[in-house]
């Protein structure tokens, strides 16, 4: 079992960052192995839907230069797919909208002159998320957007751990929310 950790937080320290110790702590006592992936570190372009990824069905294909074909390299290896993001205006960060823009179109070769297979089906993905309002307002719609992003994409969405910060004059992480992340790595193995 290989996961893919991708980081949508532009804080290398920030609540996502904290939230997500304790789950790496326990999937490598499980002797998990796995990449973690800062996606504020790497150059990703947006999509612009140009459909050159849809030409040849067994690649990535996409005609941008940057660090998107790393990406997918690492993720089409691996069998867990983790996006850890802070929520911002209810939806995960820039570079990780750039990022599942790109491989959905990638990944999924739907889009072309005929219908082609999803390079990643089977895969399974779940989410850790923070939020300064409570998570069943802050991070649902995020929720609901990967949810269709993986019917659609044929991947199986195995569940989010959220957690809410409640502003800059309270301490984030506590032991209870060490014990959720514990618990979640714990749950998707």
């Amino acid at each position: 079992m290989k996961y893919c950790i991708l980081v949508g937080s532009p804080h290398k320290n920030g609540n996502t960052s904290k939230l997500l110790k304790p789950f790496i702590e326990e999937i490598e006592l499980q002797q998990v192995q796995y990449d973690l992936i800062s996606l504020y570190d790497k150059h990703i372009e947006p999509c612009t839907a140009c459909r050159n990824c849809q030409k040849d069905w067994t690649i990535f294909g996409c005609g941008h230069v940057d660090d998107m074909q790393e990406i997918f390299d690492i993720i089409y290896g691996c069998d867990v797919i983790i996006l850890a993001t802070p929520i911002y205006s209810w939806y995960c960060t820039p570079p990780m909208k750039s990022m599942l823009d790109r491989l959905v179109y990638g990944m999924n070769k739907y889009y072309g002159d005929e219908k082609g297979p999803s390079l990643w089906n089977g895969k399974k993905l779940a989410i850790i998320t923070t939020c300064g309002y409570r998570p069943e307002v802050g991070a649902d719609l995020f929720e609901e957007g990967i949810k269709r992003y993986c019917k659609h994409s044929q991947l199986k969405y195995v569940g989010m751990l959220a957690e809410r910060d409640l502003g800059y004059k309270s301490v984030f992480i506590t032991d209870d929310k060490i014990q959720h992340s514990r618990s979640f790595a714990r749950q998707l193995i």
